[in-house]
């Protein structure tokens, strides 16, 4: 029996499988399920005729072969759109964890560049002593305070690990000093806060580390 042949329905819906347009696919998975349920009228008709006249009809077995094509063209369909719109989720899932990842640490480069200042007027408000005036004191201090605050607003968080079990992700040892006061490996020092942003470590806090006394 010969083949019947394809369809402008049937290229419509290979051309929607190989370029993988979810919605398309499914538009035209019910375009084909549409032609199927036409075709399974018209088989039911062609039945009951055959049933009728009780000879054989090589009309009705075409139609058979056909439903039973397009039945696989529907399921073939639609596990492509399925498959399709899932990929399509994931490729969304992962430009938004992207842009996500983008907004927050864009700023990372010009936070490193700005630490500096801040560690230059943390030092020049040791350095003042007795005689420094109170409003030299407090212009820096102010300023100081400006900087922190701006660098709190977009996500920036001090480490200042004085006192606390030394940590290598966030501490960087400068020296290990014994100190039978403490516990071992206790940061007794900072030389040099560090700094944090959005959970991620733009720069390490610089230590003295306490060790066993020998």
């Amino acid at each position: 029996m010969a083949k019947d042949p394809q369809t402008p329905l049937d290229d419509e819906l290979a051309r929607q499988e190989q370029e993988g347009e979810p919605e398309q696919a499914v538009d035209a998975a019910e375009a084909v399920e549409g032609e199927l349920e036409d075709i399974v009228d018209q088989a039911e008709g062609e039945a009951q005729a055959e049933a009728v006249e009780g000879g054989d009809n090589p009309e009705a077995e075409v139609l058979a072969a056909r439903v039973e094509e397009l039945e696989q063209s529907v399921t073939e369909a639609k596990d492509q759109a399925l498959r399709a719109a899932a990929e399509a989720q994931n490729v969304r899932r992962r430009a938004e964890a992207e842009a996500e990842k983008a907004r927050k640490f864009a700023l990372e480069k010009f936070i490193k560049d700005l630490l500096p200042v801040v560690d230059s007027l943390e030092k020049a408000l040791e350095a003042m002593g007795e005689d420094a005036s109170e409003v030299h004191r407090e212009g820096v201090s102010m300023t100081l305070k400006m900087q922190l605050d701006v660098l709190a607003k977009f996500g920036v968080e001090i480490v200042e690990p004085q006192g606390e079990p030394f940590d290598p992700q966030y501490h960087e040892a400068m020296a290990m000093v014994p100190n039978p006061e403490v516990d071992p490996n206790t940061v007794i020092d900072v030389m040099q806060k560090g700094y944090v942003l959005n959970g991620r470590l733009v720069r390490p806090a610089m230590v003295v580390v306490s060790q066993a006394a020998g």
